[in-house]
């Protein structure tokens, strides 16, 4: 069971004919307790809510406990297509915050969040690199600061680390060692994130890069609900396993109105170094349908490169270590690309 799940049996009821989900000011799913904090414009509504809300959620077999608060007032802002209006914090000090999220692991999303940091970075922008993948945080192995701890201002917010020019915080550097397992459950593991984002001393920064962990699941949709993000970056392979999981992140993203910048292709296919031949290894042509049906746009597609993996093992990202490979040229492109696409906006 997913928020959106609930949101989806939500959405089905109404009172003086407004949707419960544009009354919604924060919903929180912990285990199978259901939080649910609406905005209240008429007193009188009270108890038609908390009626029309226990008879949408029944039938989910998943939600054993429903708490139901209210704050006064009316959505802040008009809800576009019917969506819930959620209040949605700016980071201190940054313009423009991208989240580089997957429907699924293992198609390399932290590492195009790496190289899309130092892209941008070295296109002139003063760039940030958050680690909100909690529990397997790699960018401290990306950029070769593993071991390293961090420290708080005099207003007790956390320093980032600096590297290659770019500022980098992870819940790696709070870890005794890198083989420390995360076990956190949700509301402890929100707090980490929020204290992450807004307790921090990031200073003046065009881009915050935002590495997401894997999936749909509470952690990516309370971040999108909470933060003010620009846009999302979604990355995939071409297999259809992988697709198919992507397609679920990018409905997500929609779910909140965070607007989805585009797709990165990861691992999109092999050149043969004696031939220079490609070799679509995963199949070709999937990633365009997908988009095309989703009115999205491929911002780039990066080949598979085993220079990729050992840059990254050594601590320097491949845009860093051989700026002229046909990987760091894709990702120098997409830079460009997305900063040029939100320009525009």
């Amino acid at each position: 069971m997913a928020v959106k799940d609930i949101m989806d049996a939500l959405r089905e009821a109404s009172v003086d004919n407004t949707k419960l989900t544009e009354l919604i000011k924060d919903i929180k799913l912990i285990g199978s307790s259901l939080e649910v904090v609406y905005r209240l414009p008429k007193k009188e509504l009270e108890e038609e809510i908390r009626r029309k809300t226990y008879q949408a959620l029944e039938n989910l077999p998943d939600v054993k406990n429903v708490n139901i608060r209210f704050v006064e007032g009316v959505p802040e802002v008009p809800p576009a297509f019917g969506q819930p209006a959620f209040t949605r914090r700016r980071v201190e000090g940054v313009k423009h915050l991208i989240a580089v999220g997957s429907g699924k692991g293992g198609v390399g999303k932290s590492t195009v969040a790496a190289n899309l940091a130092v892209a941008l970075s070295k296109l002139g922008y003063q760039v940030g690199l958050l680690d909100a993948d909690i529990y397997g945080p790699s960018i401290p192995t990306l950029f070769g600061v593993k071991g390293e701890r961090v420290h708080v201002d005099e207003r007790n917010r956390l320093i980032p680390i600096e590297k290659y020019g770019i500022k980098i915080l992870s819940i790696g550097f709070l870890l005794p060692s890198e083989d420390t397992p995360v076990i956190w459950r949700g509301p402890m593991l929100m707090k980490a994130l929020t204290q992450f984002l807004f307790d921090v001393n990031w200073g003046n920064l065009d881009y915050l890069v935002l590495d997401l962990p894997p999936g749909t699941g509470d952690v990516q949709l309370t971040l999108a609900q909470n933060v003010d993000m620009t846009g999302a970056i979604v990355v995939t392979t071409p297999q259809d396993v992988a697709l198919a999981d992507v397609k679920k992140a990018t409905a997500m993203f929609k779910e909140v109105n965070v607007p989805v910048l585009g797709v990165i292709e990861n691992m999109a296919y092999f050149i043969c170094p004696e031939s220079g031949n490609k070799y679509y290894v995963f199949g070709k042509g999937k990633v365009l349908e997908f988009v095309r049906a989703y009115q999205l746009q491929v911002l780039g597609s990066i080949p598979m490169d085993p220079q990729v993996a050992e840059t990254s093992d050594t601590g320097m990202p491949i845009t860093l270590t051989n700026p002229e490979s046909e990987v760091s040229k894709a990702f120098y492109a997409i830079a460009k690309l997305v900063s040029e696409r939100i320009l525009r906006r």
